[in-house]
């Protein structure tokens, strides 16, 4: 028998080694990062001092029949609320990419919603997104849709047109339909998001674009309605969204602002887990239907392509008027070691009027790493 069994393995072995690689493995591609963080704050009655692994990511992608692009993405975090969430798929898609000026993309994807969305984590330059971003473009949503990343399911058209004599192009466009819900989660309500964007690049470095988004996101519960019955059942939330955005990338210098303003009600309890009561939750938030933000950052080299000094406004407003008005005010450097790794260092001034004590500091270190 284990004569036997071991002329089994010589033989498959030396199948495996004669067999021929397939072509399309010499396309895929294995990549990922990793984001480690020291933050401190200063804040009454909730002061953090702590180690985190804020972010690692793992992505295989590829081409097949040379125009079709594939990619699929796992992201892992550290210290989450609900270990459930973790990891979980945050990129799953295919895209054929024969001409420039029509792009089709199918799955999970980045929602086409202001230019830092898509930005790298690592790239992005600051501890975070922004707040506006963060709370409008699917990360944390206003709505009180679970943490999606900036990304949703669904089907997206783009392109550029209009190239001049350096084959720059001008004008870029993209639209998708989602689901609306978030990643990893089907459609509720059958009432699909449509989320575009269009910008112009006059110049070499600069883009100046406006984003528009209408839809709903749903839940599944139970509420109270305000005459006191309670109802079971769907309910959706209309969401209506536009944002102006410039950004100009010149040097090494970088400049960017966007404005965003959003229309639509949000649910009291926001979604982490789906086993757990805050899931049926469909009770309204008393933030009201009306809010908005604005960003505007500079990124300045010190050294070239090495060191980088840093500057963010951000300013958020959940609901229409500024009692709750949240306004950081960021400085900082980051230093890169080499293309691969980054150290960032951050002070953040924060002054929040949700909080009986408004000011408090943060400060923040993150070591960052790809391969």
């Amino acid at each position: 028998m284990k004569k036997n069994l071991i002329i089994t393995l010589m033989a498959i072995t030396s199948l495996a080694a004669n067999a021929q690689t397939p072509a399309w493995i010499n396309n895929v591609k294995v990549s990922g990062f990793g984001m480690l963080q020291y933050q401190y704050s200063s804040q009454k009655d909730s002061k953090a001092n702590s180690f985190n692994l804020r972010m690692g990511r793992l992505a295989v992608d590829g081409k097949i029949l040379n125009n079709f692009y594939w990619k699929a993405q796992l992201q892992f975090n550290g210290n989450t609320s609900t270990l459930g969430v973790s990891p979980r798929v945050v990129d799953l898609f295919v895209e054929w990419q024969q001409y420039d000026f029509l792009k089709i993309k199918v799955g999970q994807f980045k929602n086409p919603f202001t230019f830092e969305n898509p930005i790298h984590p690592i790239e992005q330059g600051f501890m975070s997104y922004s707040q506006a971003v963060t709370a409008f473009a699917g990360f944390n949503d206003r709505s009180g849709k679970h943490s999606s990343n900036g990304r949703d399911i669904g089907l997206q058209l783009q392109g550029d047109l209009f190239k001049n004599q350096d084959d720059r192009a001008i004008l870029h466009y993209q639209v998708g339909v989602f689901n609306g819900q978030g990643i990893n989660v089907k459609d509720l309500d059958q009432q699909k998001n449509l989320i575009g964007g269009l910008w112009v690049m006059p110049i070499k470095g600069m883009r100046l674009g406006c984003f528009g988004w209408t839809g709903s996101y749903a839940r599944k519960g139970t509420w109270t309605n305000p005459d006191g019955t309670v109802q079971t059942g769907t309910r959706s939330l209309q969401q209506r969204r536009y944002a102006f955005s410039a950004e100009y990338l010149l040097n090494d210098w970088t400049f960017r602002s966007e404005y965003i303003h959003s229309t639509g009600g949000a649910f009291s309890k926001p979604l982490n887990n789906t086993n757990d009561e805050a899931s049926k939750d469909c009770n309204l938030s008393t933030a009201g239907d009306q809010s908005q933000g604005v960003y505007a950052i500079v990124i300045a080299p010190i050294v070239k392509e090495k060191l980088h000094i840093k500057a963010r406004y951000d300013m958020y407003q959940p609901s229409k008027e500024n009692k709750q008005q949240k306004t950081i005010y960021e400085i900082g450097a980051n230093y890169h070691f080499n293309k691969n790794l980054l150290l960032e260092v951050e002070y953040a001034y924060v002054h929040n009027k949700a909080l009986p004590n408004p000011n408090h500091s943060i400060v923040d270190v993150q070591l960052n790493f790809r391969f």
